[in-house]
């Protein structure tokens, strides 16, 4: 049967979900203990070694068929349970390079070498150890109640996210050659929101995402004597300058556009003027055509600033990020709004779209599925309304914050309940 094929009446069918997560959601307290373990120990993008033998050893004591490494340390379980409609959950595994503030007696605590061989401190600061957590327990329901849905559920626990290319590894190390296309793809993230709120939209949910390492090169020499020298710094700052007019004054008010310089380094002492200048430029636009137009606005002011300073040579401008827009499917929302609409009630709530990115998508662009994610909160909802009622909200930690922290409860059943509704919404029924 296809998606399009299932035409349960809505109150039916809320009322077939509804009994199937009362009578086989399980006891969340160990998967507590779970998320605190994960959130304890997080790895970096690349470095998910102990999250996805986590994930795999869980998979395996249900009897799903398992297959591990793919695209790096990427996961995939698979459960078979007759003829229907094929759908993937995916959860990311990666932490971030952030020192942890939250106070918590599970804090991470933890420094690992990154690729640099540097030391540097590792925080689940985006919330996928709660993403990792949330899809194991409803793995768990999932096998549970498999006598009352029929289909095929593929759980995929995805590496080096933040990076922005753990799903194309894994689509290039052929996991389509090891679990079966989906029908559709589905995938949630924790938000600073009140927690157990859900938001589900369609359309542009999440930015396209590019970023470019730069150098530009210039002749060194002594910071006394800068007429016998091209300073890269100097070029530099121009570029960082000129580069905020790209939004101002090269795009259309009301296109979304973002132009941000992370990082820039150059020279090692006060009195030496450096050879080189390193910049790292990220962008987030929605619409593919401003997105052309931006990226090649950097590229050319980078360009025209070193010609104009009388660089030695050309820079060196190297696309190291390329992730599309994630643009939700507007009729699997529209079933799926439905359901949580009919599931959550108030608690399914309004929120202007993030300027961040995500790279799930490719999951199913690589096989031409619709896709949907949805956002869930993660913060106390004392602290929240707290916030709103002063007008504070935006003051609370936010993903990526060293402080960010969501509260394990209901923050876990949300995600538990949100994950297997959206997954039992398009598998058939027994």
């Amino acid at each position: 049967m296809s998606l399009q094929e299932q035409s349960d009446h809505p109150d039916e069918l809320l009322n077939h979900l509804q009994t199937i997560i009362t009578n086989f959601l399980p006891d969340l307290k160990p998967f507590e203990k779970i998320y605190r373990q994960i959130h304890q120990h997080p790895e970096l993008s690349g470095q998910e070694e102990q999250t996805a033998h986590l994930a795999a050893t869980h998979l395996q004591s249900l009897h799903y068929e398992v297959h591990t490494s793919i695209g790096g340390h990427g996961v995939a379980g698979i459960l078979h349970n007759g003829k229907g409609p094929t759908i993937l959950l995916r959860a990311d595994m990666d932490a971030l390079p952030v020192e942890e503030k939250t106070n918590l007696p599970y804090a991470s605590i933890r420094f690992v070498n990154d690729e640099s061989g540097s030391r540097t401190p590792v925080m689940h600061a985006c919330g996928h150890d709660m993403h990792v957590t949330s899809l194991l327990a409803t793995t768990s329901l999932l096998h549970a109640a498999r006598d009352h849905w029929r289909g095929t559920l593929i759980c995929v626990f995805q590496p080096s996210e933040e990076r922005l290319n753990g799903a194309r590894a894994m689509l290039d190390d052929g996991l389509y050659e090891k679990v079966p296309r989906p029908d559709i793809v589905l995938a949630q993230h924790v938000m600073r929101m009140r927690a157990g709120t859900v938001n589900i939209q369609s359309g542009p949910l999440l930015t396209a995402a590019d970023a470019f390492d730069i150098r530009i090169f210039g002749r060194g020499g002594h910071g006394s004597a800068p007429q016998n020298t091209i300073d890269p710094i100097v070029i530099g700052a121009s570029v960082v300058m000129r580069l905020q007019t790209i939004v101002s004054r090269e795009v259309a008010p009301g296109e979304v556009a973002v132009v941000s310089c992370g990082s820039i380094r150059g020279g090692n002492s006060a009195n030496t003027i450096p050879d080189y200048l390193d910049l790292q430029v990220t962008v987030r636009t929605f619409r593919e055509d401003v997105r052309g137009k931006v990226c090649e606005a950097i590229c050319r002011i980078v360009e025209g600033e070193c010609l104009v300073a009388g660089a030695v040579e050309k820079p060196r401008i190297t696309r190291v990020v390329a992730s599309p827009a994630t643009v939700n499917d507007e009729g699997s929302v529209g079933r799926l709004r439905g359901v949580f609409g009919g599931y959550f009630g108030d608690a399914l709530v309004g929120m202007e779209a993030p300027s961040a990115s995500e790279d799930f998508s490719l999951l199913a662009t690589a096989v031409g599925a619709p896709y949907v994610m949805w956002m869930f909160g993660g913060v106390e909802e004392k602290t929240w309304d707290e916030a709103v009622a002063k007008g504070t909200v935006n003051e609370l930690p936010s993903n990526h914050s060293p402080y960010f922290a969501p509260v394990i409860q209901p923050t876990l059943r949300t995600g538990v309940d949100a994950m297997a509704l959206g997954a039992l919404t398009f598998l058939g029924r027994k």
